[in-house]
């Protein structure tokens, strides 16, 4: 077929399983793939008598698509995609369409963006989340770039990704160059966070209140029905209830060693840049990060003593805290997500629908939730929210929730547990909600050691002094800066 809708590289679980979501709602696909191999297995195998037209080049791809031509890039982030545009470059003709649909870093989009619209083309990257399922059924579609692309593509990427239940898809324009990519690093941020939250979660619950694991995915059965209900709490139920060919549970073999690909790494980094405090994503990354380091905790077990258990008397009562303790940590780390992108807008001068990313999260994604109904909400009622701790609807959350988050990370400390997601989102609410912290003391140490200046509670702020604090040092003061 010479007429193509769209062209695909990359045939990797993710290309196949959006080729035939593209193919099933009535594209038709040219796709390539580097090794040709695969293309063949592919047309002759799932794409079989589809709409689907196997190429053996990029020549051979353009030429199969109809103009504008637009192509989705969906191979390892890094050098590939930057080879990959190079080579269609090559191929396509002016305003043509590169799509890069995998997880690249975000200031890389931004850097692509300019160098294909420097070539008269035009350049999308896009988040796309939802795993091997979303792509195949309909996943959650962050696109950014080159704006006049979007109408071109939009008919196609807002029928193939997920629907909410009134219709609407999610899936919608996020803004220029590289902020879709900026708000599904974000996401996956998010992502680390909530199951970070739900491991230790699932820690209280076998090795504090020493629930079964059956007896464990009851619950996250119980809350997946009610205001926690998610796509990650559904799955740790299933997986919590699987079990091996010995009818023992399947999660209890599984070594505890955790993998990660590297966009809640960049999700920290970009916190430390723009000096917001991200603190229970970064929490996450790092306790990945100790995961890791098995036969050191191994040798560590066996030197270090563990607490006497402190089993709470009323394991019900328990129970219900931690389903507070959770949500109250996940609204934090979602102000906290929201708080850097809005960070990242500034800088970059994206307009952010911060409503609409709530929807476009609400279905097909990893962290899709009930609770993102509530912040969508929340924008739509104040889309200048400083800060989604300071919704009504949240602050009564985390006002009902205080006790028992206390309680929780209370009893994971008793017990030795550790809890770094639990436990940073309560110190980050801590410090939010204190009119005074005690970094007037920090900045007295800057100045006594390196003349770094303060300023004064009795005096207008901008206004900055320096003491000479030992009689020796002098009046001249550095130079002041906040990140």
């Amino acid at each position: 077929m010479k007429n193509n809708d769209i062209g695909l590289v990359g045939l990797a679980v993710m290309g196949e399983n959006l080729v035939l979501n593209l193919e099933s709602n009535g594209y038709s696909v040219a796709v390539y793939n580097r090794t040709t191999s695969r293309v063949d297995d592919f047309v002759n195998g799932r794409g079989k008598d589809k709409k689907i037209t196997g190429c053996y080049s990029l020549q051979e791809l353009a030429d199969n698509l109809s103009k504008p031509r637009k192509a989705m890039i969906m191979v390892k982030a890094g050098k590939p995609v930057d080879d990959t545009i190079d080579s269609l470059l090559e191929v396509f003709e002016k305003g043509d369409i590169i799509i890069d649909g995998g997880n690249s870093n975000y200031q890389d989009s931004i850097r692509r963006t300019a160098y294909v619209e420097s070539k008269g083309l035009l350049y999308i990257g896009t988040g796309v989340s939802g795993g091997e399922e979303g792509a195949l059924k309909g996943p959650s579609i962050m696109p950014g770039g080159s704006t006049a692309a979007w109408p071109l593509v939009k008919p196609i990427l807002q029928a193939i990704c997920a629907k909410v239940d009134d219709g609407s898809p999610c899936c919608d324009w996020v803004g220029e160059d590289g902020a879709g990519h900026f708000v599904k690093m974000v996401h996956n941020g998010i992502e680390y966070g909530d199951m970070q939250l739900i491991c230790e979660t699932y820690d209280l619950m076998k090795n504090v209140l020493g629930l079964s694991y059956d007896e464990m995915g009851n619950v996250f059965e119980e809350w997946n029905n009610g205001a926690l209900g998610s796509y990650l709490i559904e799955i740790t139920r299933d997986i919590l209830r699987y079990k091996d060919d010995d009818g023992k549970p399947l999660a209890e073999k599984i070594l505890d060693t955790a993998g990660q690909k590297g966009t809640g790494k960049w999700t920290g980094i970009a916190a430390l840049e723009f000096g917001v405090p991200l603190t229970l994503i970064g929490e996450a990354v790092f306790s990945r990060c100790l995961s890791a380091v098995k036969d050191e905790r191994v040798k560590a077990a066996k030197v270090f003593s563990s607490p006497q258990k402190t089993i709470p008397s009323d394991k019900s009562a328990f129970i219900k805290d931690l389903e507070k303790a959770l949500y109250a940590s996940k609204v934090v780390s979602y102000a906290q997500g929201y708080l850097l992108m809005k960070e990242a807008a500034k800088e970059y001068k994206w307009d952010l629908n911060y409503g609409g990313i709530a929807l476009m999260w609400r279905g097909g994604c990893i962290i899709r939730s009930v609770f993102l109904g509530k912040i969508k909400e929340a924008f739509d009622k104040n889309p200048g929210l400083e800060n989604l701790l300071m919704d009504p609807f949240f602050t009564k959350i985390l006002e009902d929730a205080q006790d028992s988050w206390r309680r929780v990370v209370s009893t994971a400390i008793q017990n030795g547990i550790a809890a770094p997601a639990y436990s940073s989102a309560l110190a980050y609410f801590d410090g939010y909600r204190s009119e005074r912290l005690p970094a007037n003391l920090l900045q007295a140490q800057r100045d006594y050691f390196g003349a770094h200046t303060y300023e004064r509670l009795d005096k207008p702020r901008g206004e900055f002094f320096h003491t000479n604090w030992t009689g020796t040092g002098g009046t001249t003061s550095a130079s002041t800066y906040t990140v």
